[in-house]
């Protein structure tokens, strides 16, 4: 993960061909294997939801707003992500065929530095991102 307060960047090899990555990341039903349960669809400007486990405790009720910002089919997936509070972030997705299959690059992006909780949920999703949702993805991908 990458030290800007304000981003987690990461990147992930992924041994299957982009057109296939691309289904992981923009097909609802596989979408929510990997992230959450959504009404997504691949079109610039749809608004959609990402719904989750409420966690009261830091102020989340479960319900992820957002809205598709870029799209370019099998190489890019820009979204914005607001959680109805403080969170108002954007998630990049790029695919780069890499040799037989793809680089998957994630930028989530525009957490507030000098806010410790925004700070917090950077390091959690960081985490997140990494060991459960890209290894969520290869599951996937395997099973296509």
């Amino acid at each position: 993960m990458t030290d800007d307060p304000r981003a987690i960047r990461l990147d992930q090899y992924l041994a299957h061909p982009p057109a296939k990555v691309w289904r992981a990341l923009t097909e609802p039903e596989l979408m929510a294997r990997w992230l959450m349960p959504n009404d997504f669809r691949a079109e610039v400007g749809h608004r959609f939801t990402f719904t989750t486990h409420p966690r009261p405790g830091v102020g989340f009720d479960g319900i992820v707003y957002c809205q598709v910002l870029e799209l370019v089919p099998e190489k890019l997936l820009k979204i914005s992500w607001h959680d109805g509070g403080k969170a108002d972030w954007t998630v990049t997705w790029r695919l780069e065929p890499e040799g037989k299959g793809t680089r998957l690059f994630l930028d989530h992006e525009g957490f507030d530095p000098d806010d410790p909780l925004q700070q917090m949920s950077r390091r959690i999703m960081g985490g997140g991102w990494r060991s459960r949702h890209f290894r969520a993805i290869e599951r996937i991908l395997t099973d296509l």
